[in-house]
């Protein structure tokens, strides 16, 4: 009866441990006081790496510019999330246009070194008669740490450039008006790593974006993840099965009483 009881006892302790794991704790950024809901989305785009626009996530920044501009704009991102950039174009009437446009959205970590897309079209053209065009590019999830040789996606400020690579050259200087947003999904424990940067990846003028990240202690700070839940769960169940086999084969062994 008591063997019974350890069994249901550990049983409830493994079901609760794993039903409760969530998404990572440390890996989910703190928001910052200055990165309130009220703050009015930006209206501009920086033309360089060095004047790149602020840009919160889940915030669409808009941009009037001109067809061949370079448009800059850098946001944060933290360790487990993997961040999608959405980019569209209004384009100028078909009328003032003289034939189709391709247009392309580029992302580079804060050591502004180019990040692969894994999804979305990166570059995408646009017909002469066209009244706009989306862009999308969505990057691996950033990792808390990586080898110093890899170009892996670390914690830090994510710079996206937004521009026309092929065009009439009698469009050039048309006018259009750009939207842009960073959104991230939390890809939990499952991409954890062992280690965490001393410091996120934000150099030059991009450590305005630290206004609308976490503080540095919010950046992949700590050593929690879900990982630990599943890891003592596992532990768990691998202790039922064992007690659950001895009471068996105990019980097997044991020769009928009179």
């Amino acid at each position: 009866m008591r063997t019974t009881k350890m069994l249901a006892a550990a049983a409830l302790t493994a079901a609760a441990l794993l039903t409760t794991a969530g998404p990572a704790v440390a890996d989910s950024p703190s928001p910052s006081p200055s990165a309130s809901g009220d703050a009015a989305a930006p209206t501009q785009a920086g033309t360089s790496f060095r004047t790149a626009t602020v840009l919160r996530q889940d915030e669409a920044g808009t941009a009037d510019a001109s067809t061949g501009d370079y448009l800059y704009w850098v946001f944060p991102a933290d360790a487990g999330e993997r961040a999608t950039v959405r980019a569209t174009v209004k384009l100028p009437e078909a009328a003032t246009r003289h034939g189709a446009s391709t247009w392309q959205v580029d992302v580079y970590d804060g050591l502004r070194r180019r990040q692969a897309c894994t999804h979305g079209s990166q570059t995408r053209t646009a017909a002469a008669d066209a009244a706009s065009v989306e862009v999308k590019c969505t990057l691996r999830t950033v990792r808390a740490w990586s080898e110093p040789w890899a170009n892996d996606p670390l914690p830090g400020s994510y710079y996206v450039r937004l521009t026309v690579t092929a065009l009439p050259e009698e469009d050039q200087g048309l006018p259009v008006h750009a939207e842009v947003e960073a959104t991230s999904a939390d890809a939990g424990g499952a991409h954890a790593v062992d280690g965490t940067l001393a410091a996120p990846l934000v150099t030059g003028t991009a450590t305005a974006a630290t206004a609308a990240a976490p503080s540095d202690d919010g950046w992949s700070s700590g050593w929690w993840t879900d990982r630990w839940l599943w890891t003592v769960g596992g532990g768990v169940l691998g202790a039922l099965a064992a007690i659950g086999g001895y009471t068996l084969t105990r019980g097997a062994g044991r020769p009928a009483r009179s």
